[in-house]
């Protein structure tokens, strides 16, 4: 599948381990390329659901002047949203503490923005799922934050890890779309290339 691409040096601008298994599992062949110190802030009065799509399309500004002709790009975004808030990854234990409990027993939304590039060609999309928690106790919590990678996670926690087995009450929308990646969606549109 995805024959079309065999014209292109696929290029996952991104090093989550979930985006790559993600992209590896579509049977997609591609290479990581990342580069530091990619500006991700957003302006103050951008409507929160448009974040992910934002950044998503910034990362993948800043390969361009890089980019070869024959390179496709893929870069991604993901927040999570709840009561207006936008949870970031959390920088200290103390952060994802605070975030998964103020999660707790609540449904939040988690967007992906995905921008793909090529010379020829730019699109971006983004794609929201409805995330309900089950009320979680501080143990809970804690072992969560103890014993798993809630750091490098937006909304500090991976629903592919125990506390998605232990939490997730309800899902409305992509479950690969809440980790990190919607590829139902990015599928569809790597079709039109």
């Amino acid at each position: 599948m995805l024959d079309n691409l065999s014209k292109y040096d696929v290029v996952l601008a991104s090093n989550s381990p979930r985006r790559k298994e993600l992209l590896q599992r579509l049977g997609i062949k591609f290479r990581v390329r990342t580069l530091l110190g990619v500006d991700e802030s957003y302006p103050s009065d951008l409507p929160g659901e448009q974040v992910a799509a934002y950044i998503s399309r910034k990362k993948a500004e800043a390969y361009r002047p890089t980019m070869s002709p024959d390179e496709l790009l893929i870069a991604a975004d993901t927040t999570v949203h709840i009561d207006g808030d936008i949870l970031g990854k959390p920088r200290r234990a103390e952060d994802a503490v605070r975030m998964l409990s103020h999660l707790s027993g609540l449904t939040h939304q988690v967007i992906t923005g995905v921008s793909v590039f090529t010379a020829q060609r730019q699109e971006t999309f983004s794609v929201s799922t409805d995330v309900k928690f089950a009320t979680l106790t501080d143990d809970e919590i804690n072992f969560y934050v103890d014993n798993y990678l809630p750091l490098d996670k937006a909304g500090a926690y991976g629903i592919q890890e125990w506390i998605g087995l232990v939490a997730v009450e309800q899902l409305n929308g992509s479950f690969f779309n809440v980790m990190g990646l919607p590829v139902q969606r990015l599928y569809t549109l790597l079709k039109t290339f």
